[in-house]
């Protein structure tokens, strides 16, 4: 399947899994680690809106920056620090464990989202993943996901104002999460769920 390239303006579903449904996240300070390249290589080209980390697969809603605002080397590679991040990150995870080959699937998966619908079905998505896949039995407590930066009046890189604004409000956040989470199989999301099994 060809993949979408990256274009500025333009709102984005990241996620990929471990080669052979391998382990992307081993121990606690993995997943801290993934997140500090991601403030690093992704924010100064993205808004990133959600993302969940769970072992062995990730997701991440993103909206590219125009590129006026972009550092000077990516204006016309906006490609490259996606590949940076997951590049650093795999040679961070074989040096440490003493493993060889690569750690992600073979290409990055991403698709364009088009409609505020469905950028509204993503984030609640992201945000059940551990429940879906069986992580946690309770989303609102899982740490790796944005969930809870949402809730909480601290300074965060997750640029939630605009999708509070989509959602209507926090209360409304939130109650989309807790209805969806109920009817969860009424979420229809474009991607091969047999990827994350």
């Amino acid at each position: 399947m060809k993949q979408d390239i990256f274009e500025a303006g333009n709102y984005y579903h990241i996620y990929n899994r471990g080669n052979n449904k391998e382990n992307l996240f081993i121990e606690e300070e993995n997943y801290f680690y993934f997140l500090k390249l991601l403030v690093k290589y992704i924010v100064p080209i993205a808004d990133v809106y959600s993302y969940c980390l769970l072992k062995n697969h990730f997701h991440i809603l993103v909206k590219i920056k125009n590129q006026e605002n972009f550092p000077e080397k990516y204006k016309t590679k906006i490609h490259l620090p996606f590949s940076n991040l997951f590049n650093t990150y795999a040679k961070s995870i074989n040096k440490a464990y003493n493993r060889t080959g690569s750690l992600f699937q073979e290409h990055l998966k991403r698709n364009r989202v088009l409609d505020e619908n469905y950028l509204r079905q993503l984030v609640v998505y992201i945000h059940l993943n551990p429940v879906k896949h069986r992580f946690s039995d309770q989303f609102e407590t899982y740490f790796h996901s944005s969930y809870r930066a949402y809730l909480s009046n601290k300074e965060t890189n997750v640029a939630k104002d605009y999708i509070l604004e989509l959602f209507g409000g926090l209360e409304n956040f939130i109650f989309y999460h807790d209805e969806n989470k109920v009817k969860y199989e009424g979420i229809l999301i474009e991607i091969n769920e047999s990827d994350f099994d």
